[in-house]
Parts: structure tokens; sequence; C-alpha cells
């Protein structure tokens, strides 16, 4: 479904006004909780999904304004600038809470330049396929990597994962054939073509990247801080960004240069706001409302690109969502159990 042509033609300007507004209320919300991020923050939940939430608005931005200019520029220019310009507001967070010399610290130099390949890998990926795809499709297929993260944390971290977590995971995975069967031409051949097909290739590839990237996270939060891992994170982004300069970039103009540095720009205080949400409220209240991204995918796709995604589509993320609630709220009842029987050991012990 298309909108109009005389309302297509000020995409531009509502894509800048759209991004400046999710600036300013970021930019307000983190002067708000970064000044004391790092001593005792009390529980405040509405606070905390309120960050969350304007975190899934910044980063949903930031994929709608990487679509936008995607024609435009190759994908190793935009990782750059998605990761150079993501360091000013980091840094800038790090020095104001105290913590920028241990942020730089680590013990795991190698573990940091493994999770920034994988991350780079799979925003290459994840680039590309907004390139293809309509920005609520490539949001919405995305949703597969916290599926896959329960997969690769039985496998690969040998970590115990009962029926209950299996029968979301393969439940979630009908969803996510749903939501590829229009790409691919299953349900209706006229919407399909190759570069959907390739897109949603690319969508399920930086599915699996994300799930890898995270399961090196889990690694690396047992000798690392958080802020050391997103510095790290955006510093080797950069570095390998700025290699693919010599397959060639394009030179931007001054008006594709400003959007260029707010993609980088949104993508850091995305960051910083979703790091922050969990600190004003437990991680199985908040994590849920990563799902609102499709809400803001669903109008920033209509209203800027003039699509709308197919029932079929919205189906599938219906049920991949659900899935993935249901794995969150299933971790918090088993970290509970755990939590019980190590006070309870603590208490035999004594």
């Amino acid at each position: 479904m298309r909108l109009p042509d005389h309302l297509r033609k000020p995409c531009a300007q509502r894509t800048s006004a759209g991004a400046i507004i999710a600036l300013y209320l970021a930019l307000l919300a983190w002067s708000v909780v970064t000044k004391h991020s790092y001593r005792v923050i009390p529980v405040q939940p509405v606070i905390g999904i309120l960050l969350k939430i304007i975190s899934a608005l910044a980063f949903t931005l930031m994929a709608a304004t990487i679509k936008f200019v995607s024609d435009s520029y190759p994908v190793g220019q935009l990782i750059f600038f998605r990761s150079a310009f993501a360091l000013i507001p980091l840094l800038i967070w790090l020095a104001w809470s105290d913590v920028l010399v241990n942020a730089v610290r680590t013990k795991s130099l190698k573990g940091h330049l493994l999770r920034s390949i994988i991350g780079v890998t799979g925003m290459f990926f994840g680039f590309a396929a907004l390139g293809y795809l309509p920005l609520s499709d490539a949001v919405a297929i995305g949703y597969a990597a916290p599926l896959i993260v329960v997969v690769m944390a039985a496998f690969v971290l040998k970590e115990t994962v009962r029926a209950y977590r299996w029968s979301a995971v393969g439940i979630g995975f009908v969803g996510v054939i749903l939501m590829l069967t229009p790409q691919f031409g299953v349900v209706d051949a006229t919407i399909a073509n190759e570069n959907r097909a390739l897109g949603a290739t690319f969508a399920i590839f930086a599915a699996l990247c994300t799930a890898g990237a995270t399961i090196q996270v889990r690694r690396l939060t047992a000798t690392e801080r958080t802020g050391a891992i997103v510095f790290y994170f955006s510093l080797f982004s950069t570095v390998i960004g700025l290699a693919t300069i010599v397959l060639g970039w394009t030179m931007p103009s001054l008006t594709d240069f400003g959007i260029l540095v707010v993609i980088g720009i949104l993508g850091g205080i995305g960051q910083i706001l979703l790091t922050q949400s969990y600190r004003f409220g437990d991680a199985s209240l908040i994590a849920p409302f990563e799902y609102t991204t499709m809400i803001w995918a669903l109008l920033l796709g209509w209203f800027v690109f003039g699509d709308w995604p197919q029932a079929i589509v919205l189906t599938g993320a219906a049920i991949v969502i659900a899935a993935g609630i249901f794995v969150i709220w299933r971790e918090h009842r088993l970290g509970l159990a755990r939590r019980k029987e190590a006070e309870m050991a603590s208490k035999r012990a004594i």
C-alpha cells in the first residue's frame, strides 16, 4: 500500500523532523537519569519503561533514517557513521558518570573484538535488509533474535532449557516462517521479487548475528563492565567501518552528512537509554517493551515510506512477540527459583 505522491514529497522533512524530536526527547530523558547513573537508584519501573520505550523509538528512527539513505551510500559507510558518532553521546555519558577510566579498562580485549566482529556483521546484514524490505518487515523478522539466543544458550553456553522454553521457541519460529512467506512469494507471487527475498535472507542472518553477539556479551559480563562492552563495540565498529573506505565511499552533501551524523547519535543515545532503563526495574518487566519498536516501525513505515505490512506478516510478528514475552517471563521465573535455592543453600551452610 502506497501513499499518494502529494503526501510522499515531504518525506525527507518528516524524517528530519522526527529525528530531531526523538533526539530532543532522548536527550531530555538522558539528562534526567545519567547524572546519577552509577549511584544506588531506587526501583522506579515507570521511569524504566519510559526510557525503554524512548530507546526503542531512537533505534527505530535510526533504522528508518538508514533506510532513507540506503540507496545512496554503501553499507560500510553507514556502519562507520553509525558507530563513530555514537561515541559522542557515549563518551559524554561515561565522563559525566565518572566511569570513563573504568570503561576503558578491560581484561578481555579479544573478547570485545570478537563481539564487535559479530555485531558489525549483523549490522551489515541488518542495514542491507533495510534497503530491500519495508521497515516493519525488517524489524519484525529481527524479533527472531531472542528465540535464537535460547537455542544458542543451550548449545554454546550449555544452559539448561526445558520444555516450556523449547515450546515457545518452536511456536516463535512458526511466526518467523509466516513472516518470511510473502517475501519468497509463497503467499502472493505478485509481491515477492528477488530484492524482497534477498532482504529477508539478510534480515535472518542479521538476527543470527544479533543472537551470537548477545551470547558473547553474556560471556563478557563475567569480567567486563557495561560501559566497557558498549565502548569497545563502538570503537571497533568504527575502525571496521572505516576500513571499508577502500571499497569506495560516496561523498555526502552537507544535508546528507547531517543525516548520517544523526544516525550515529540516535544509535548512541538509544544504547544509553537502553542501558539506563534496566537500572530502574526488573529486566522481566522492562524487556517486553522492546517490542514497541513494531509500533514505531508501522507508523514510520506508513507515514514516511508509504508501506504497510501484509496481514500474514503482522500475524507472524504477533506470534513471535508472544513467544518472546513468554521466554522473558520464563527466564524471570527460573531466576527467582535459582535465587531462592541459593538463599536456602546459604542458610543451610550457616
